[in-house]
């Protein structure tokens, strides 16, 4: 069992930055891929972020590359999201989720399903 818990999230600018963090509770917290995902009203949760259990690997929608990054200290047990240049459409509820190593496929990272633990959220407001 894992349980994540996701802070850092408010209210900000256009144009301005967020760092999400999400603290994981357990020991085996390097044994998971760790993702970041968003959902904004009336829409799908979608794939936002995610690192590799290593903190090598890291993979980004599209909408976010260039402007995101995702990163991990495994001896802290925490994950953070690091976001940069926001836009109004970037808001929406942020959340992180755990996905254990091996069980899915190694490209599943960005797919809802290889996630078996999800933290509460955090809200992202982003005004124009």
């Amino acid at each position: 069992q894992v349980q994540l818990v996701e802070s850092g999230g408010g209210l900000v600018q256009a144009g301005g930055s967020l760092r999400l963090s999400c603290a994981a509770s357990g020991r085996t917290f390097s044994s998971y891929t760790m993702g970041w995902f968003r959902q904004a009203p009336g829409k799908e949760r979608e794939f936002v972020a995610a690192v590799t259990w290593s903190g090598v690997g890291t993979y980004y929608a599209d909408s976010v590359k260039g402007r995101f990054t995702t990163s991990r200290e495994n001896a802290k047990n925490t994950v953070y999201l690091q976001m940069n240049s926001l836009k109004p459409e970037d808001t929406a509820v942020y959340y992180c989720a755990a996905s254990p190593n091996g069980r899915y496929p190694t490209n599943s990272y960005a797919q809802k399903y290889a996630y078996d633990y999800w933290g509460q959220g955090t809200q992202v407001t982003v005004s124009s």
